[in-house]
């Protein structure tokens, strides 16, 4: 096993699995549960799916979709969006989500002090989005008015698991992680992270394994585009190729 999981983030819209560059104009990829067979016979170690538009539009779960993304996945996944209630969570665990992504209900703090209380922290991951070095919220659509490093203390008193960092600016860009952010959270906190935004290449992949502490390495992009032209193509690297080219020392 790496010592690194390699984790797709897929986004849900409208049903479709979509993706988006910088947060704007989602561009159609197919159906998510062909994606997902796809990533079982890739034999990818873990998923993350996020709904794009439940907390935005105030739509409620698409609890069938969810019941089917689990009945199709040989892997464990996690799920974002929409989730306002401990009956939210509750049945999202009960349907075979292994882990629920929290944004914009992480101001709801007693709703995510009782989540870990009757799940365990291991269940819980806080997600912030980032633009502009500030935390920015993709409902309104702004930065917020408070300093990363008040925010990310916020956040570790309320026990998550992980917290799943994603760089606006680097979304879809396919440039490469944002180092210096990264590092940056990852000197305020000891609670494990996810970064994402930025992967074009397995070397992008590398890079933010060897110079940060990261716990998981989330994308995008690099597991559904291909080609100059970004051709649609969703695939996943050989374990044998990540071992080799991910857990190698730096030069």
């Amino acid at each position: 096993m790496l010592r690194h999981r390699v984790i797709p983030v897929l986004l849900l819209h409208k049903e479709g699995l979509v993706k988006t560059k910088q947060f704007k104009k989602p561009i159609y990829l197919g159906d998510p549960l062909n994606a997902i067979n796809i990533f079982n016979d890739k034999e990818v170690d873990e998923l993350i799916f996020l709904d794009i538009d439940a907390t935005k539009k105030s739509q409620n779960i698409n609890f069938d979709l969810i019941t089917d993304i689990a009945s199709e996945c040989f892997m464990p996944f996690a799920y974002g969006g929409g989730i306002n209630t401990i009956e939210d969570i509750e049945k999202l665990f009960y349907i075979g989500v292994e882990k629920v992504v929290i944004n914009s209900a992480l101001n709801n703090k007693s709703l995510i002090k009782e989540a870990v209380r009757r799940f365990g922290s291991q269940s819980i991951v806080a997600s912030i989005d980032i633009k502009d070095n500030k935390i920015y919220s993709y409902i309104t659509q702004q930065t917020l008015n408070i300093e990363i490093e008040t925010y990310i203390k916020n956040i570790e008193l309320l026990q998550v698991g992980e917290i799943f960092i994603n760089s606006v600016d680097r979304d879809g860009m396919m440039s490469g992680y944002d180092i210096t952010l990264i590092n940056k959270i990852s000197r305020l906190t000891n609670i494990p992270i996810i970064a994402c935004g930025g992967a074009g290449k397995i070397k992008d992949l590398k890079e933010l394994i060897d110079k940060t502490e990261v716990s998981a390495v989330g994308a995008g992009s690099f597991f559904v585009f291909i080609g100059i032209h970004n051709a649609v193509l969703i695939t996943y690297p050989k374990y044998e190729d990540l071992e080799v080219i991910l857990e190698s020392n730096s030069e």
